[in-house]
């Protein structure tokens, strides 16, 4: 009877100290503005904070957030801080690809927020971009397994060619100078790039593309950008999340969710299930 009791605890503890998968969602939430009409952020803000909470993210970042709707997140999840600035004055000017993370589960050892352009120390225009583009990233330790990742964010620009490549090239370096191999890295955020591009084969050589390593396979659309269209297919993958090795994709979707036969964004939050 004894052996049984102590086996029982033993399995018991086991299963008390194995690491909990963490939920990361990566979305391009649409940013605030009214000529959106019925689609305007205040008439979508309440579906992607329940979007966020029904599908319990541990982290999940945003991109096209304006500091009204950083401030309508920050206000529905007390329970989480974000790292990131406005990418038109290094504050609270213009949009942000900011990085929430559960400050009960994680604790934050570092972060920062880089400019995609020649000058990343400084609030600037990159190469031939038609916007300010910036990576905000954020060194977090998991506070029960005691487990360090480092998460990057960011939304490479919709226009400019050369601004693509060389972003990708320059994150790629901030990213071996930052975590220096150390531990392991997320990279995610609206590329504004299909699988096939240069830019994204240049991240591949360094990272693994989730939708590709994903232990089961991938749930929901392939696509991930649609523009509010609800019944025509989803036009194409922009959005990513990659890891980098010592991260275990166990799941990964491009979520359809939807209330009303209407989407919450122009794009699909992608959601990945990751054990370290």
């Amino acid at each position: 009877m004894k052996k049984i009791v102590v086996i029982f605890v033993w399995i018991w503890a086991a299963g008390a100290m194995a690491q909990e998968p963490i939920e990361l969602i990566t979305y391009n939430i649409r940013m605030n503005t009214s000529g959106d009409g019925e689609h305007a952020w205040p008439h979508r803000k309440q579906n992607v904070v329940a979007l966020f909470r029904f599908h319990r993210a541990a982290i999940f970042c945003v991109q096209e957030a304006l500091p009204e709707q950083m401030d309508d997140l920050a206000k529905a999840f007390p329970g989480f801080t974000y790292e990131g600035v406005g990418r038109d004055d290094g504050k609270q000017k213009g949009e942000f690809s900011a990085v929430f993370y559960n400050h009960y589960r994680f604790e934050r050892l570092d972060g920062g927020t880089f400019w995609l352009s020649e000058t990343p120390g400084q609030c600037s225009f990159g190469w031939d971009a038609a916007c300010r583009r910036v990576c905000s990233w954020v060194k977090l330790k998991e506070t029960s397994s005691g487990h360090v990742m480092y998460v990057f964010n960011t939304h490479f620009d919709h226009r400019g060619e050369v601004a693509r490549k060389e972003s990708a090239s320059l994150i790629l370096k901030r990213i071996d100078k930052i975590s220096g191999d150390k531990h392991p890295v997320v990279l995610c955020g609206d590329f504004n790039l299909d699988p096939t591009s240069a830019p994204i084969a240049l991240i591949r050589e360094k990272l693994h593309d989730s939708f590709e390593v994903s232990v089961q396979p991938p749930y929901g659309s392939v696509a991930t950008y649609h523009g509010f269209t609800y019944d025509d297919p989803p036009k194409k993958r922009i959005d990513y999340v990659f890891v980098s090795e010592g991260i275990k994709v166990l799941r990964y979707g491009a979520m359809t969710d939807s209330r009303d036969r209407a989407f919450f964004s122009d794009h699909l939050p992608v959601l990945v299930t990751l054990e370290l």
